[in-house]
């Protein structure tokens, strides 16, 4: 395969990981018409440039799971904003697992909603539709704070769902994802060090 082959091949496997297909032939009179879609995808992932002062974050992305490794020294309960970027071309749901032996959960909420750009569907903002326990937005970050006594631990916990996110694009697109800004805040024993895993999970629930 020349070069040149080779790269309409990526581009053209890229292009499809949102587009819907639809293939209309005619000859003679006679027409003929294809239609095929892509396997429902979710995709998460988190901006590049994401920081936490005075913890400790190590994160692995890969398809619909994030996973946060986050620690710390300072006893004072640590706040950390996760920018949560969400890619889709079908009905979506995400889930969050907390795992510590070393700290509680002293809140969990999503605080805003936006879209990055014009490749994203009108409805998936206002059809979005966050558990009624993690819902802050536009409220002070602080108040009703979801406590970990309130929450069962032991299962994932279902944080949103919403309708199809992308319209089109690939999995690096800059104007194609919802950011979803989460605040946790944890709370740390008193004169310990600390180590939570954190995993948000998103599955396809229809498709387009």
């Amino acid at each position: 395969m020349n070069r040149f082959s080779y790269y309409h091949l990526v581009t053209l496997i890229a292009v499809v990981f949102l587009v819907p297909v639809g293939v209309e032939a005619q000859s003679s009179g006679t027409s003929v018409t294809l239609h095929g879609t892509v396997s429902a995808t979710v995709a998460l992932s988190l901006p590049p440039n994401s920081t936490h002062s005075n913890i400790h974050v190590d994160t692995v992305s890969s398809g619909s799971i994030v996973r946060m490794t986050l620690s710390g020294t300072d006893h004072e309960s640590p706040v950390i904003r996760v920018p949560l970027i969400v890619r889709s071309n079908s009905g979506f749901k995400i889930s969050a697992v907390v795992e510590s032996t070393t700290a509680e959960l002293a809140q969990l909420s999503v605080i805003d909603v936006r879209a990055t750009g014009t490749w994203v569907s009108p409805e998936a903002i206002s059809g979005l539709e966050v558990t009624q326990q993690f819902d802050r937005r536009g409220l002070d970050e602080s108040s009703s704070a979801t406590s970990a006594s309130a929450l069962d631990l032991s299962r994932p916990l279902l944080v949103l769902s919403g309708p199809r996110v992308s319209l089109g694009g690939t999995l690096d697109s800059p104007n194609n994802a919802l950011q979803i800004t989460l605040l946790i805040r944890m709370k740390p024993p008193p004169g310990r060090d600390w180590l939570v895993h954190l995993t948000f999970a998103g599955s396809a629930v229809n498709i387009f």
